[in-house]
Formats: structure tokens, sequence, C-alpha cells
């Protein structure tokens, strides 16, 4: 694949499709999913390439998000037709499959899971799990925040981050999105947090 031409294209798309804020968003992720994959031996520019894409359709009507999120074979849950805008993941790896002709499975994953997260992720889904929630523009994203979360493992900052967002999720009395559940229940016990289950 060609990656150089692959993130121009969808540098081009998402900045077209998405409000500014948001496109700024992506680009800090995408230079955060750089420094994550450096870190974990990761090819930077399938790095780069989810970060700037991942939010291309966040700003999709919700009918349009519903139908080309469908289209990657998997059921729209009833808890997804209550909150479409979870399925933004889910439609941004369709439109790179069908629209840019990506086939990499660990883009597809990553780009399709990075709000949820999910149970057995590879690294490339890790780390753009991690960069859309620590990135810069992050309220809780300080310098100190992210230099203490860069100096663990790859493993060690998905569980905290994880965690942490679990109990914001449950301090706000959200529920934690269905699909999800055993994934935090596997990093709460990893973290010696299992008690909070």
């Amino acid at each position: 694949m060609d990656y150089d031409k692959l993130i121009e294209q969808i540098r081009d798309y998402t900045k077209k499709s998405v409000k500014s804020k948001r496109y700024e968003h992506s680009e800090r992720v995408a230079d955060m999913c750089v420094t994550l994959c450096k870190k974990a031996g990761i090819d930077e520019k399938k790095g780069y390439l989810v970060g700037i894409g991942h939010d291309m359709c966040k700003d999709m009507p919700d009918y349009e998000l519903i139908g080309t999120a469908g289209r990657d074979g998997n059921p729209v849950t009833e808890y997804e037709l209550g909150k479409p805008a979870l399925l933004h993941g889910r439609a941004a790896a369709v439109l790179m499959k069908d629209k840019f002709g990506i086939t990499d499975s660990d883009i597809l994953e990553a780009v399709a899971n990075h709000t949820s997260g999910k149970e057995g992720m590879c690294d490339l889904t890790k780390i753009l799990f991690l960069a859309d929630k620590i990135e810069p523009g992050r309220p809780q994203s300080s310098d100190e925040y992210r230099a203490r979360l860069l100096a663990m493992p790859l493993e060690e900052m998905t569980g905290t981050v994880i965690v942490e967002n679990y109990k914001y999720i449950k301090s706000r009395g959200h529920n934690i999105y269905p699909g999800t559940q055993k994934m935090v229940e596997y990093y709460l016990k990893m973290m010696g947090e299992g008690d909070l289950l």
C-alpha cells in the first residue's frame, strides 16, 4: 500500500467532512499515534493514517452513519441505534475499505473500534484508542500526565487508561458499552482493580 498517497487522500476527505475543531483533534491524534507507534515498533505511517481518519464520519447524519456502519457485516445493535454516534468508527472503517481500498485488518480494526476498544485488541487498535483519549487537546492530558503514561509499556498504558475511563463513565452514572464489558473486566483484573466490577 502507498501510505503517503492514502494519508493525503484520507486527510483531504476528513478535512472536508468534519468541523474544523474535529479535524484539529484528528491531527493531534495522528501525531500521538506516531509517538506511540515509535515506542511500540509499529509502522508510523499506519499510525498516522488511522489517527487522521478515525473520525472522518463523526459529523455524518445519523441515518447515514447507521447505513454505512451496517455495511461492515456486523449487526447494528439496539444500543447503537439509540446512540448512532457510537457507529462513527465502524462507518469510517467501511469507507476506508470501500472508498480508499484499504484491506489491512489492523488498520480497519483500529478505526472500527477506537471509541469502545474491544476484547483482544491488536497493538494498532490499542494505540489509536490511547491516542484518542490522551492527545494534548483533552482536558486531563497535561504534559505530566502524558509523560507518566508514555513511560509505561503499551499494555500497562492501555490498562491504565481503560481503568481511568471506566471510573469516569461510572462516576457520571453512564453504562459501559455492552460489547466492551469483557475487555474492561480483563483490564480491571490486570490492573488489580477487579473489586470495581
